[in-house]
Formats: structure tokens, C-alpha cells, sequence
């Protein structure tokens, strides 16, 4: 892991093998008038990368991983607060049937895989096996061995194909994960977030680093590299995961057409049904 450094302080341990340091958040947190307002034109960036992905019949899939409690959901919700759901399109695979589990490990992702002007994302992917399959049991030492040497070589097909592959880690310190975990006990409206396997999955926080670690080594490659957000500061890090996706992708902004709306046409004798109608009471 190399030597300490003062940033370890931060509870992060992520790899460092040039003796480089992982970013380390801000220690002031973010006020969301800032936030909103630094990210409305990171919005009408990804509008236009919507509308050039729909012009241009490019295939662009976002993979997402990281941590428990990491705010993967809140990144991905940040990216499409304003994009077409038609185009951009979120995929969350629930547990594998029975019939998947006998299938080859990735086959079942295969057919998520964007046509052209889509844009997929993925909360959570194939990369299940490397992290939390592995670490809980849910499969083997040997089936997650294999995985890490196959998937470099489907994602390189999948690279030749076209398709614009870019992969983040979302990491978080313990402190954060701690406070975000006890959030979800004691808030009511958070508490169907949190998991069984969340709690025992928290107890294994270094076997989550050293499966991280492999997975890292084995599949962060030139042709599909990961890329590592360090997401204390849910608000910061949601800026600077879009601004980066944002500079990965060779969009070109369409030229907008001026646009007039035309004159509505009169009533032309229409006149509004005697029907009472059940109205909603307006208490706000």
C-alpha cells in the first residue's frame, strides 16, 4: 500500500502505486445554492451531448461502482434530472434467477448493451462478481478468479464495437459510510435503503478494499480504464463525475433553430362540459 501519508487521515485506502495521492475532499461541504447553480450548465451540457448521441447513432455506456453508501443513485439521478429517459436509460439488474445463475456470468448484462443514441448506465454491473459476490460468498474463489481474467477481454470486444465504455469507482471514507448507514436507520424516509447485506457487509470494510484492489489490477486497462471519484461530499463529487464524463465523450453541440410558437387557433365553438369535476383539496 506504501507509506502513510497525512491524507489517510481521511479514512480513504485507495492503492497509490506511483506514490501518488488519491484526491481528498473538501472539508466544507458544499451549499446546495452553489450546487444548483454549478450544475444547471453541466445540465444543458449533457441535453447536448443527448441530442449528439441522438444525430451522431452513438452507443456511450456508463458503469457505476463503488462502496456501499458511496452515492451512486444520486450521481446517476444528478446525470438525468434532465436528460430524455429515452435516450439515456438506467440500468439496475435485481438478483439473477435461476435460470441466470447458470448462464455464462455476463450474458445476462449482453442485452442491456446500448444501440445507437442510446446512452446506458448501469448502477451496478457485471462487476457484482469482483466486489460484493465475492466478498459475501455468493460465488466462489474460482468463479471470481475467472471473471477477472475474462472480462478485460469482453470489454475490449465490447470497446471495438464502438461503444464509448467508461467506468467510475465512487469511493467513500469509513466515517462517511458510518454516518450514512446510521442516516438510514434513523430516517424514515431513507430506511428502505438500507439492507440486510448493507449490515454485514459493513463489518467487512478492508475484505471490500482488498477485492477492490484485485479487481483494479486486473480490469483497469487501456482500452477500459476506471475512473476513481471520491464522493464524501455527495454535491462535489456529483460536479466533478459529470464535468469529467462530460470531457470523455467527442460531442459536438448541434446549432439550435430559431424557434417561434405558432398562434393558437380560437375555440371555434368549443365550450368547456357542465361535468362537475372531482378537484384535489389545495392545502399548499
Amino acid at each position: 500500500m506504501g507509506k502513510k501519508s497525512k491524507h489517510d487521515r481521511s479514512g480513504l485506502d485507495l492503492p497509490r502505486p506511483d506514490g501518488a495521492e488519491p484526491a481528498v475532499p473538501m472539508k466544507n461541504k458544499m451549499k446546495n445554492k452553489e450546487y444548483r447553480r454549478l450544475l444547471r450548465p453541466l445540465h444543458g451540457e449533457l441535453v447536448a451531448l443527448q441530442e449528439w448521441v441522438k444525430s451522431s447513432g452513438a452507443r456511450i455506456c456508463i458503469v457505476f461502482e463503488g462502496r456501499d453508501t458511496a452515492g451512486k443513485g444520486g450521481v446517476i439521478k444528478a446525470i438525468t434530472e434532465r436528460v430524455s429517459p429515452r435516450v439515456f436509460r438506467v440500468v439496475a439488474l435485481p438478483a439473477p434467477t435461476d435460470r441466470e445463475k447458470s448462464q455464462m456470468y455476463v450474458q445476462r448484462y449482453l442485452p442491456h448493451l446500448p444501440a445507437g443514441g442510446e446512452v446506458v448506465i448501469f448502477d451496478r454491473s457485471w462487476y457484482n462478481r469482483a466486489g460484493v459476490e465475492r466478498v459475501m460468498g455468493f460465488c466462489t474463489e474460482e468463479q471470481a478468479k475467472q471473471f477477472l481474467q475474462l472480462v478485460p477481454v469482453v470489454e475490449r470486444a465490447i470497446v471495438d464495437s464502438g461503444v464509448i465504455l467508461l467506468k467510475y469507482w465512487l469511493e467513500v471514507s469509513e466515517e462517511q459510510q458510518t454516518l450514512r448507514l446510521q442516516s438510514r436507520i434513523d430516517d424514515p424516509r431513507k430506511i428502505w435503503k438500507l439492507s440486510d447485506l448493507d449490515l454485514k457487509s459493513y463489518s467487512r470494510w478492508y475484505d471490500y478494499s482488498r477485492a477492490r484492489d484485485e479487481m483494479f489490477h486486473f480490469t483497469d486497462t487501456g482500452w477500459a480504464p476506471w475512473y476513481v471519484a471520491v464522493n464524501d461530499d455527495k454535491q462535489r463529487g456529483r460536479l466533478n463525475i459529470i464535468s469529467h464524463l462530460l470531457s470523455q465523450i467527442p460531442y459536438e453541440p448541434l446549432e439550435r433553430p430559431d424557434i417561434t410558437l405558432p398562434e393558437r387557433r380560437g375555440p371555434h365553438g368549443y365550450e368547456a362540459p357542465r361535468q362537475p369535476l372531482h378537484w384535489i383539496p389545495i392545502p399548499y
